[in-house]
């Protein structure tokens, strides 16, 4: 299938799952269809479009959330700030939600990762380097994911840039990928936390990243004035 079609499969499933009266599981559901059709119009080069299914994505995760989700679901939040960001969006109110129910206090490694991006998010830097140190010494957390957050937070382009890479391989090693999409999210997550710190790097082209902007920098929005984000 191609990402046109794709993205097309998956607005046809939120619709499907939309009119119903839905519990937590399925908002999760239906946040995640909103997500697959958002990466793969951004895949597709249509950004604006991919821009408003990925906050519908976002709007679903909280209310799955306050739906009754089970303690430590941090997937959520880390899911809603991912999405805003891919958006082009301020992800400010989802990273103070996952902080304000206590991420930076879990003691699991994902808890932990949604306090880091949370940090990050608000411009938090000092915090954050505090929150990957930490996460860095965890064995039940990819290692090369820390370490990019941390070199994100204590502003080390170069480290930042060969651990990026690392992450980029280690997604085009996966054979698993949220509803089938094969896209290298988590690193476009980073660029973007990246380029707000004037950090952003040149990746390798690679099938799971979206088209890039014209300074090759790969970057999955445009801002609001129709550049390329920096």
């Amino acid at each position: 299938m191609t990402w046109r079609e794709r993205a097309a499969d998956a607005q046809a499933r939120y619709r499907s799952g939309e009119s119903r009266e839905l519990d937590q599981r399925q908002l999760t559901q239906l946040g995640n269809a909103a997500w697959a059709a958002g990466v793969c119009l951004l895949m597709d080069g249509r950004r604006d479009e991919a821009g408003g299914w990925l906050r519908r994505a976002a709007e679903r995760y909280r209310e799955s959330w306050d739906a009754g989700a089970p303690p430590g679901s941090w997937g959520r939040p880390i899911a809603a700030m991912k999405a805003l960001l891919l958006a082009g969006d301020d992800a400010s109110d989802a990273a103070r939600w996952a902080l304000d129910a206590g991420a930076a206090e879990s003691a699991s490694a994902i808890g932990a990762y949604a306090a880091v991006l949370a940090f990050l998010v608000l411009g938090r830097d000092v915090d954050a380097r505090i929150a990957a140190e930490a996460l860095v010494e965890r064995e039940d957390f990819p290692r090369d994911v820390a370490d990019a957050l941390l070199m994100i937070a204590g502003l080390d382009r170069n480290e930042y840039a060969a651990d990026v890479s690392s992450v980029l391989e280690s997604f085009e090693r996966r054979d698993e990928f949220l509803e089938d999409c094969r896209v290298a999210d988590t690193v476009l997550v980073l660029q973007i936390l990246a380029a707000r710190r004037d950090m952003a790097v040149e990746l390798p082209e690679s099938e799971l990243l979206p088209p890039p902007c014209n300074d090759g920098v790969t970057a999955p929005t445009r801002s609001r004035d129709g550049d390329c984000p920096r």
